[in-house]
């Protein structure tokens, strides 16, 4: 029966979830579970994708970029996948009328990671587009049930933050996509030598967003609004500490957020929001 096949896909993505991500697989559990097998299909696709650009590095990137990129589309026309994370994916996107313009830009950014960039500003502005807003773009829609009136309306707050983890993300691991991978991501700036002038402009960049960010979070459903307030908070808890960090020590390893600290935001969080206190 394809209602086991399609049962198995989607604890697949879920695999992924969890095998690759603690921290965004506690806040999908916060999700209503109506929702929580469609986030967890998005989070397939960017992962995979990911992983082919980040680690693949014995193997033709490109080729299998290509690939995979190809196999998503024929997933989405064909309604079906025998790749157990693209048949997840073509369920979700096809249940609530994902815009494939979001996933053609996802890729492009993904295209960008194959080889070195010299990022200016729009360069920079185009990748958080493809890596990080249009991924939040494909999750609203699945958090308002594909209703375009609210997809429209909360738009702007979900590609804010969408770009904050971004840049989050960047700071935390600056020591290995610069050493590692060989990218630097933000404009005009020595990322090797970041001085803690262009620190400090990027975290109020990043502040500034989470603040748009939280106006629409707050407006989301009541099956969503707490998973997405608990990625908040987890995130707003990494910048502090990144905050606390000079520019020397970000090159020196990964900033990260204790399990103990995780389940303590988590609490606060989930009381937050039941008392409407978000």
């Amino acid at each position: 029966m394809k209602s086991i096949y399609d049962s198995y896909c989607y604890d697949a993505s879920r695999r992924i979830t969890k095998s690759y991500s603690t921290s965004f697989y506690a806040g999908v559990k916060c999700l209503d579970k109506k929702i929580r097998n469609d986030i967890h299909a998005i989070y397939g696709l960017v992962r995979f994708a990911d992983e082919i650009v980040d680690t693949f590095h014995d193997y033709d990137k490109k080729e299998l970029l290509a690939e995979f990129k190809e196999a998503t589309y024929n997933a989405i026309k064909r309604g079906i996948s025998l790749n157990p994370i693209l048949n997840s994916l073509q369920a979700t996107v096809n249940k609530y009328q994902i815009d494939l313009q979001l996933i053609e830009q996802f890729f492009i950014s993904m295209e960008m990671d194959l080889n070195p960039v010299d990022y200016n500003q729009e360069k920079y502005d185009n990748y958080i587009l493809g890596s990080a807003k249009v991924v939040g773009l494909m999750c609203l829609k699945v958090f308002v049930y594909g209703d375009e009136k609210e997809y429209q309306r909360l738009k702007p707050s979900a590609m804010k933050l969408g770009s904050a983890f971004q840049k989050i993300n960047f700071l935390r691991d600056l020591k290995s996509d610069v050493n590692d991978l060989g990218r630097i991501y933000f404009p005009d700036v020595d990322t090797e030598n970041l001085t803690s002038k262009d620190k400090k402009e990027i975290e109020q960049e990043i502040e500034q967003e989470f603040n748009e960010a939280l106006k629409g979070i707050k407006e989301l459903p009541k099956s969503s609004r707490l998973g997405v307030y608990v990625s908040y908070v987890y995130y707003t808890s990494l910048l502090k500490k990144i905050k606390n960090k000079s520019s020397e020590e970000l090159m020196q390893g990964r900033i990260r957020v204790s399990d103990r600290m995780k389940a303590m935001l988590y609490a606060k969080s989930y009381i937050k929001n039941s008392l409407n206190l978000i």
